[in-house]
C-alpha cells in the first residue's frame, strides 16, 4: 500500500493489517519500544512505525540505519490524541536494503553547498524531496493548461544549426578536434539549442496554437544564482495573435500554474513556507488573484529616472537593458503587483520581434512580478518578409541559415506571437529557493559537471 493512499483514507483501515515498503527517515528506540519514520515516496510526510520487543528481530530492527529500505507489515491504529492521526504497530519488519554507516545524510542540518556535491542522494533530503515533487507537479500544470486549450505539443530539436537569439553563446556539437565543420558529423557547424522558438513557429502555421517544453543550453560563463548552462523552457506560439493576445495567454497560464501547484503540491508548498520563505504562499496567491497591469518601457524609464540614485546601477537612460533591481522597483514599488512592460527599444531585443510603427520599438513584453523581476518574455513576431529580411542583414546574421524561417512569411504567413517561460526560474519564484542549482536535479553550471 502507498502511504499517500493510507493517509487519505486511514479511518477505514483502523485495526486492519497493511504492508508498506519505504525508506527510513529516522529510527529511535528505548529499552523495549522503538519508532521508525518511514517514507515511501508517495507523499511528502512520513508514517510512524511503532515496534516493540515482541518482534523476534527487535535488536536487528533497533539498529536499522537511516536510508535503509524496509518492508513493514503491521496494524493501523488511530491516534487522535497524538500529533499524527494514526500509526502502524509493526508485526514484521524486513530489511530489503541496509544503508551503510557512511550515508551522507544524517539527522542534522546540511548546507545547500554540501548537498550540491551529492546530487544522487539529495532528493531524499526534505528541501529537495519537496522541490523535485513540485517540479513534477508544475510540469503537469504546464501540460494540462495547454492541452486543455487545444495546443499541440511539439518536440523541437536539441541539436540545431541556428542561434535563435543571435547572441552567439552556444555550445558547439562536434566529434572533431579542429574547426573544419564541413568534415564533421553533420557536415556543418552544429550547436545545442538556445531556444525551441524558431523550430516551433512553423507548426503554429499548421495547428494554430502550439508549444514546446524542453531543455535549452547557453554557454554563458556566468556564475550567478539565476543562470545555468542547461535549463528548461516553455515556449508557446499562437497564430493570428497579436501582443495583447499573447499577454492574455501569459497571464492566464501563470495564474493557472500557481493555483494548480497550491492544490496539487500543498504539503510541499507548506514546507517551503515554513522552512524557506515564509511569504511564498501569500506572495504567489496575491499574484494569482490580481490583474496584471501593462506599462510601456518608456513609462518605466521615466519612473526609474525619478529615483535613479537609489539603485546600484544608477545610469538610467532610454535604450538601456533593465537590471533586476530596476524591474523589481517597477513591479514592487510603482505598480505594487505584476506588470507587463511593453514596446522595448528594438536595439536590445531579438531580430524576430515585430517593429512598431514608430520604427524605434518592437512589440515585445516582459512580465515582471514581485520578488524576482522578469518571469516571462515574449513578443509579436515580425510577419513582414521585407522587414524581417532587413533586420537579419542589419544584425549581421547569415541569411542563408534563416531562409527557411523567412520563407514562412511567403507561404501563408500570418501575424503570430509567442513567449518563453523559464521553468527553473518559475520553480524559484514559487518556492522562494534562491539558487537555480537547488531547483534542478543535476545542475549544469560553469566548472560544474557532476555525473
Amino acid at each position: 500500500m502507498l502511504v499517500k493512499k493510507l493517509k487519505e483514507t486511514f479511518e477505514q483501515y483502523d485495526q486492519k493489517e497493511v504492508v508498506l515498503q519505504g525508506w527510513v527517515r529516522t529510527n529511535r528506540k528505548s529499552k523495549a519500544l522503538g519508532f521508525i519514520e518511514l517514507n515511501d515516496g508517495s507523499c511528502f510526510s512520513n508514517v510512524q512505525i511503532v515496534y516493540t520487543d515482541a518482534l523476534n528481530n527487535f535488536d536487528e530492527v533497533s539498529k536499522i540505519t537511516l536510508g535503509s529500505a524496509l518492508e513493514v507489515k503491521g496494524t493501523v491504529v488511530l491516534t487522535p490524541e497524538a500529533k499524527q492521526p494514526f500509526e502502524i504497530q509493526a508485526t514484521s519488519v524486513e530489511v530489503l536494503g541496509l544503508c551503510d554507516h557512511d550515508y551522507p545524510l544524517q539527522k542534522k542540518r546540511h548546507s545547500f553547498e554540501y548537498m550540491r556535491e551529492i546530487p544522487h542522494i539529495r532528493p531524499r533530503a526534505n528541501t529537495y524531496y519537496a522541490m523535485f515533487r513540485l517540479r513534477s507537479v508544475l510540469s503537469m500544470a504546464i501540460h494540462t493548461f495547454f492541452q486543455d486549450r487545444g495546443f499541440v505539443y511539439v518536440h523541437t530539436p536539441e541539436i540545431t544549426g541556428n542561434d535563435a537569439e543571435g547572441a552567439g553563446e552556444c555550445f558547439t556539437v562536434t566529434c572533431r578536434q579542429d574547426d573544419e565543420y564541413e568534415k564533421d558529423f553533420f557536415g556543418k557547424h552544429a550547436q545545442l539549442t538556445v531556444s525551441g522558438q524558431l523550430h516551433v513557429e512553423p507548426f503554429a502555421q499548421t495547428y494554430r496554437n502550439v508549444y514546446t517544453f524542453g531543455p535549452t543550453f547557453r554557454a554563458e560563463n556566468s556564475n550567478t544564482t539565476r543562470h545555468a548552462s542547461e535549463f528548461w523552457m516553455i515556449e508557446p506560439e499562437l497564430a493570428f495573435a497579436d501582443l495583447s493576445d499573447n499577454m492574455d495567454c501569459i497571464e492566464e497560464m501563470i495564474k493557472y500554474c500557481i493555483k494548480y501547484c497550491l492544490e496539487h503540491a500543498k504539503e510541499e508548498m507548506e514546507f517551503f513556507e515554513k522552512m524557506i520563505d515564509k511569504d511564498c504562499i501569500k506572495r504567489i496567491t496575491e499574484v494569482a488573484n490580481s490583474n496584471f497591469k501593462r506599462m510601456t518601457y518608456t513609462e518605466a524609464i521615466k519612473e526609474l529616472e525619478k529615483v535613479k540614485d537609489t539603485f546600484e546601477n544608477k545610469d538610467i537612460f532610454w535604450g538601456m537593458d533593465l537590471q533586476s533591481e530596476h524591474e523589481r522597483y517597477i513591479c514592487e514599488k510603482v505598480v505594487k503587483g505584476p506588470v507587463f512592460l511593453i514596446d522595448y527599444p528594438k536595439e536590445i531585443k531579438a531580430f524576430y520581434m515585430r517593429v512598431n510603427d514608430d520604427q524605434k520599438t518592437v512589440a515585445a513584453c516582459d512580465l515582471l512580478v514581485p520578488y524576482v523581476g522578469e518571469l516571462v518574455g515574449g513578443s509579436q513576431r515580425e510577419e513582414r518578409y521585407d522587414v524581417l529580411e532587413a533586420k537579419i542583414k542589419e544584425m549581421g546574421i547569415a541569411q542563408e541559415t534563416l531562409q527557411w524561417y523567412l520563407d514562412l512569411r511567403r507561404f501563408g504567413g500570418c501575424k503570430h506571437s509567442g513567449f518563453g517561460l523559464g521553468f527553473d526560474r518559475m520553480l524559484m519564484y514559487l518556492s522562494g529557493v534562491q539558487n537555480i542549482r537547488d531547483v534542478q536535479p543535476y545542475p549544469r553550471t560553469p566548472r560544474n559537471l557532476i555525473f
